[in-house]
């Protein structure tokens, strides 16, 4: 967005401002006094807003609830206070007025989502946390996850990537499995994917984070519960609604690389640090500009990334309905491109459609609802993994000597589209092409999901409902890829054109059935609800994969049965998944004078993921709250504090989010190459089965079993809300491969063992009030703190081991899980500074402890953790890990007039990440490096953090906390301000006509020298913050309309 754009968006709003600040001319008036009292109990309402209307300014009541103003007889005064309905009281000939309040019936009966119901807020005696809908729409995400970011406290939610379309990793209350940390998600009653939805659907998000809430859902929610409501029609006339928004985004910040001078002083300086001459340059003219004569000075980086890359989004609505009939239908487009490579390397695109629709019949005897939905989407995008898959790597190693073009060379072979690459270079003849490297390949992935819910509700006689609901879930995709010949290095190119493609199908089917009675006997209230359900899944997909397109070697051409080479093609079908589910539930719950609440599920699940003996699991809970405000004893304190209620629950869930048929042993066809002494060699050689892998017919659940207590409480009429819980969540019977001699001929079983303890504390705070009639206003903040240990892994060592070669070649494992440590953390070497002089060296050994071979002033110092005088993988240590123990939050919203306001802040610490960023190691010696390395030892006392340069750097070929860094940050996540135009317009016909401008992302406070702090990737499902080249986040500014008719 231009600055000249920027000044005209300033000055329309100032104008607006100084027009709705308009000054009334001033009347005689008198004085009025009076006071305010609450309708429920006579008591004083201290600090209500007292307001001529029409006019400005006003007053507000003291400590015994007197205000005095000044008004003429026939105007009116506006009275309010928060929890209670306004009132307006006309000025007659009376100049003393005592005023009564009424409560807000409607704030004060607020319910939330539970499972298989509802519930009034006050009454819940369960951890969970709700975000409505519209604070869901008008952050403007892609996906509604993001939203709950820095709002939910306990719920830490960590981006994969910034990259268009990808996905978040939503851990609640900790880590709690080797396997899947993913919630259960229910869309409107049946489990489904929250990324498929249209943020501008949602009409709340509840999230269910003790076990006692989640225990209803049985053996799926051992991680949590996001129970997700989409907007249902209204009674009343035909409400039309669009929402739109345009932005530009970049990148909010980039990594600093080497230019050219400081490059080539690096290497000539790496260079005798090993021993040998500075480089003569004059020897290598293809660093020079062949036109200018000056030295190509490619900052890979800056060209790798686009400017201005475009967002959008549009929602047309309908919703409205009689007395017995409702609907809302939308239709929803999103698209945004990379800011990596632009729109040619990575884009995202999702159409929307949804239906929802009720009737009630038979004078409300019935109800029947139907909910379709249909989501589409179409997905390009580049590599972020680990070193052998990631787009943005190359550019950190790549030398700035290498130009981007051929133009400067054209006798040169060109197959690489126009691009320079190394083998056109006398200067180092191994480096890519990094920006080529984006548009050489070619890859599309389209999703398609249906999702149809229909149910029945009967009403039978008073207070019991049955229900029945029948949902079906169908999901496709496709995928394909493409890459042309192409020439990079000597070791780094193809020859002849690649095609793959894949193909996938899978649907669900759920059926579910409740009963629901409610009762009253005397002040204690009873209610109680017994449910059944079914669930089966079937998924079948293939995939293939050939070389040489031949004519046909283009992008639109580019699919299997064009390709011409019927050698090497490939093309495999997988065993179709076959999963099936039963389940049955119930949930009693007492509450005496909403006072003393006692509630107890306990649900059975029947899964055909484990053997017989074996396939069903019993998870109960129980959960208890008093509201101590309602005892007589406090009723003194009834003007500060007006609710307080503890809440205490215990709970048992399950985890059955594994693999099919991990208990059996599956059979592998091969074609073994046996020889039966025939003399015939191979020709009776035939293709044979054999069981690849041990099986396990004791194979079970993982449980979670979870401890909590906490408090809610509201004080000073409404205007202070908070919140507190302390939780102590175990998980056992972890699923994990045990220890098997290598000699058993196969794979090693699936067995149960290990566990994970969690234990942590939550804390939300929100203020909300009023100044005047005109500005009201929200603030709100949260924090969570979580501890993880692991125990009790059934394995020789004790430990679940991490992956290798993900940030350099060669590289050992260097994260793990193990008992007593937290899940994923780093694992290896301690430094202490680096050697200045070689009498610092002869000294630490000489005090018996070790050095890696050829050490030498300025390079690393490895603590020997157990003094045996060498450095060896047993004195590696545990450095911390990538989850962070602290997540917390902030938000502010104001409303003046016409105008709006809101901010959102969230943050996170206590967590390492490593950053592998430093430096590409793949690119060898002659590879750049980040600005960082101006910092390094040059001589004694120049530097005791970054180690000297020198070929084969014994100092960072060795995992160290070198590469770790504290990745805290508190990040600006969302600035909007917005004016209505509606009351200007004065149409009728018009209800809303909503102009604003947002920022996304718009700074990030943090010490992490990366792009970004906020690192999902880990290559293992438990494992996050590693580096190796992450798509950062964009900054994003919007523009949007919100138009209601």
């Amino acid at each position: 967005m231009s600055k000249q754009s920027l000044k005209f968006i300033v000055l329309i709003m100032a104008v607006l401002m100084m027009q709705s600040m308009g000054i009334g001319a001033a009347l005689s008036a008198k004085s009025i006094s009076g006071t305010v009292l609450s309708s429920t109990d006579n008591e004083p309402l201290i600090g209500a807003t007292v307001q001529v209307d029409g006019a400005q300014g006003g007053t507000i009541t003291d400590f015994e609830g007197n205000f005095k103003i000044e008004a003429n007889e026939g105007q009116t005064l506006v009275v309010s206070y928060i929890g209670y309905i306004t009132k307006k009281v006309k000025v007659g000939a009376a100049s003393v007025l005592n005023i009564t309040l009424d409560e807000d019936k409607a704030s004060l009966e607020e319910v939330v989502v539970i499972g298989y119901g509802v519930q009034k807020k006050k009454l819940v005696t369960g951890a969970t946390v709700q975000l409505k809908g519209e604070d869901v729409a008008k952050l403007n995400t892609n996906n509604a996850l993001q939203a709950m970011q820095g709002q939910t406290p306990g719920v830490n939610i960590i981006s994969e990537s910034g990259q268009p379309g990808s996905g978040l990793k939503v851990i609640i209350r900790g880590q709690g499995s080797n396997i899947s940390n993913s919630p259960l998600y229910i869309i409107d009653g049946i489990p489904g994917d929250i990324t498929n939805i249209n943020p501008s659907d949602i009409q709340s998000i509840d999230v269910l984070k003790d076990a006692a809430s989640a225990a209803i859902y049985g053996a799926q929610a051992a991680n949590g519960v996001v129970l997700v409501t989409t907007r249902g029609g209204k009674e009343g006339r035909a409400q039309v609604t669009f929402d739109a928004y345009m932005g530009w985004e970049r990148a909010a910040r980039k990594i600093e690389l080497l230019n050219a001078s400081q490059y080539m002083a690096l290497m000539d300086e790496q260079a005798r640090n090993s021993g040998a001459d500075s480089y003569k340059w004059d020897a290598y003219p293809s660093i020079y500009n062949q036109k200018t004569g000056e030295l190509n000075n490619t900052n890979w980086i800056n060209e790798m990334f686009k400017d201005n890359a475009m967002t959008q989004s549009y929602t047309l609505g309908v919703n409205g309905g009689s007395a017995t009939n409702t609907y809302a239908v939308s239709l929803g487009y999103y698209s945004q491109e990379g800011i990596v490579g632009g729109k040619q390397a990575s884009n995202y695109e999702r159409y929307n459609f949804r239906a929802n629709m009720e009737q009630k019949l038979f004078d409300d005897l019935l109800k029947v609802g139907e909910n379709v939905s249909f989501a589409y989407n179409k997905t390009k995008g580049i590599g972020t993994g680990n070193m052998y898959n990631n787009a943005l790597r190359g550019a950190y190693g790549t030398s700035p000597l290498q130009a981007i073009w051929l133009d400067e060379q054209p006798a040169r072979p060109d197959l690489n589209n126009g691009y320079a690459y190394s083998e056109a270079t006398d200067w180092y003849q191994y480096d890519g092409n990094p920006v080529s490297g984006l548009y050489r390949s070619r890859n599309l992935s389209d999703n398609q999901n249906w999702v149809a819910n229909v149910y029945a509700e009967l009403q039978p006689v008073k207070n019991l409902k049955i229900k029945t609901q029948l949902g079906f879930n169908h999901n496709s995709s496709s995928y394909r890829s493409y890459t042309p010949a192409y020439t990079v290095t000597t070791n780094s190119k193809q020859d002849v054109s690649t095609v793959s493609q894949s193909m996938y199908k899978g649907w669900t089917l759920t059926w579910t059935n409740t009963a629901t009675y409610d009762w009253n006997i005397k002040d204690h209230a009873f209610n109680a609800m017994i449910g059944m359900e079914s669930e089966r899944f079937q998924g079948d997909n293939m995939s293939g994969n050939n070389t040489l397109l031949d004519i046909f070697d283009q992008w639109s051409t580019a699919y299997l049965n064009n390709a011409v080479n019927l050698n090497t093609g490939e093309l495999k079908g997988y065993p179709s998944n076959d999963y099936r589910r039963v389940s049955y539930f119930g949930r009693i719950g007492w509450n005496y004078q909403d006072k003393y609440m006692l509630n107890a599920t306990l649900r059975c699940d029947g899964s055909s993921r484990f053997a017989d003996g074996h396939r069903y699991g019993w998870f109960p809970s129980v959960s208890a709250g008093w509201v101590i405000t309602e005892e007589k004893f406090m009723q003194s304190l009834k003007p500060v504090l007006d609710f307080f209620k503890i809440r205490a629950s215990w709970g048992q869930v399950g985890n059955n989010s594994i693999g099919d048929y991990l208990f059996a042993a599956p059979v592998t066809l091969i074609g073994a190459g046996y020889n039966f002494g025939t003399g015939k060699g191979a020709e009776l050689n035939t293709v044979g089965a054999y069981a690849n892998r041990l099986g396990n017919s004791d194979l079970k659940w993982e449980t979670s079993e979870q401890t909590d207590l906490g408090f809610d409480a509201r004080f000073l009429n409404g205007r202070l809300n908070v919140n507190f819980d302390w939780y102590y969540k175990k998980t056992k019977d972890w699923i994990v491969q045990a220890p098997v001699l290598s000699t058993a001929g196969a794979e090693a079983p699936f067995i149960n063992g290990g566990n994970v303890t969690n234990k942590g504390i939550e804390l939300g705070l929100s203020w909300r009030d009023n100044i005047g009639k005109d500005f009201s206003y929200n603030v709100g903040a949260n924090f969570a703190y979580n501890k993880n240990e692991v125990g009790e892994i059934p394995t020789i060592d004790g430990m679940i081991h991490g992956s290798t070669n993900i940030m350099f070649n060669n590289q050992t494992e260097f994260y793990r899980c193990e008992n007593g440590h937290a899940m994923g953390y780093f694992w290896g070497y301690r430094t202490d500074g680096l050697f200045q002089n070689q009498q610092e060296i002869d000294n630490w050994i000489a005090a018996g402890n070790g050095v890696l071979n050829g050490v030498a002033p300025g390079d690393v110092k490895i603590v020997d953790m157990n003094h045996d005088g060498q450095i060896t993988d047993a004195d590696k240590v545990d450095l911390g890990n990538g989850i962070p123990k602290y997540n917390f939050g902030f938000n502010l919203s104001f409303n003046y007039r016409e105008f709006d306001f809101s901010t959102v802040w969230s943050g996170a610490a206590g967590f390492k990440v490593a950053n592998g960023g430093y430096r590409n190691w793949g690119n060898g010696d002659q590879g750049n490096y980040t600005t960082y390395f101006l910092q390094r030892w040059t001589g004694e006392g120049t530097s005791n953090e970054v180690p000297r340069l020198v070929n084969g750097d014994i100092s960072w070929t060795n995992f160290s906390d070198l590469y770790l860094q504290k990745g805290d940050y508190l990040r600006i996540a969302n600035i909007t301000l917005g004016y209505d135009f509606a009351k200007l317009i004065s149409q009728k016909w018009l209800s809303q006509a909503r102009l604003y401008f947002q920022i996304q992302n718009l700074y990030t406070f943090t010490k992490y020298n990366g792009m970004d702090p906020e690192v999902g990737f880990g290559q293992d499902a438990w494992m996050s913050g590693i580096d190796t080249g992450s798509y950062p986040h964009a900054r994003t500014f919007l523009v949007g309309v919100n138009l209601k008719f």
